[in-house]
């Protein structure tokens, strides 16, 4: 599935970015690129689409025209700089939090507060690539604040019904996995979660666009989607970008 368009200037594009697409390639190795192993990325559509990028970023062999990341399982709103002097403007803006993110979250249980704010440092748990609160391993400090939209009462992972939660979620630092290893940790993970949750998962977690095959490989759909960027496309000037939630709800 492509991205769609969002807003386009001569600076930047605004995308959304479907759920189970990786923003960039991680590292392969000759060998395995060569037996065509290379899994597609959002920026492999980027430079298809618009060359110019392929020049542009921190390190644009690997990463062109990224300045910023969703996780793969996640789906939402991305900004894409042009050149390199907007790439420049918009990485010091994320720098120093002038961009606004809201994300919205499904997750299992209700919360005790309607709202609040997860202060917690987030490090590595040792030999693995999972974030942890506990751990003090490479722990950064990490801000995320949320709100209760709604609760419901939702099939659960056998089908019996269970209390879940929609909210919205403002991460105020940008940690890997912030989002669910902070929500994760007050228990409440979010739904779909392969990393974080669950093992067992609710059958609508699934998008039902996928056939079974795909379904197979690519697992549960993450409940987490990012809803809006706000920011200053330049001093002086505020815009909101917006993507539609694409969560198919029972």
């Amino acid at each position: 599935m492509d991205p769609e368009i969002i807003y386009e200037d001569e600076n930047f594009l605004a995308i959304d970015k479907p759920a189970g697409l990786m923003v960039h390639p991680a590292r392969v190795s000759a060998k395995k690129m060569a037996a065509g192993e290379k899994e597609p990325a959002l920026t492999d559509w980027l430079v298809k689409k618009y060359p110019q990028i392929k020049n542009v970023g921190d390190d644009p062999s690997l990463r062109p025209g990224i300045v910023h990341r969703l996780d793969k399982e996640t789906s939402g709103v991305m900004l894409v700089p042009k050149t390199q002097e907007y790439f420049e403007y918009l990485k010091s803006l994320f720098k120093t939090h002038a961009i606004k993110k809201t994300y919205v979250a499904v997750v299992f249980g209700i919360l005790k507060k309607n709202e609040g704010i997860i202060d917690a440092a987030i490090g590595i748990k040792n030999g693995t690539l999972k974030r942890s609160v506990r751990s003090k391993k490479m722990a950064k400090p990490a801000v995320t604040e949320y709100k209760v939209v709604k609760t419901m009462r939702l099939p659960g992972a056998d089908n019996k019904e269970a209390d879940f939660s929609l909210l919205a979620v403002t991460p105020l630092t940008g940690r890997t996995h912030q989002i669910r290893v902070h929500l994760a940790s007050i228990g409440h993970p979010i739904v779909g979660d392969p990393l974080y949750g669950p093992k067992k998962q609710p059958a609508w977690a699934r998008p039902p666009a996928f056939s079974v095959a795909e379904k197979d490989r690519r697992g549960n759909r993450l409940m987490l989607h990012a809803r809006s960027l706000e920011f200053a496309p330049e001093p002086g000037r505020v815009m909101k970008m917006e993507a539609e939630t694409p969560f198919f709800l029972p």
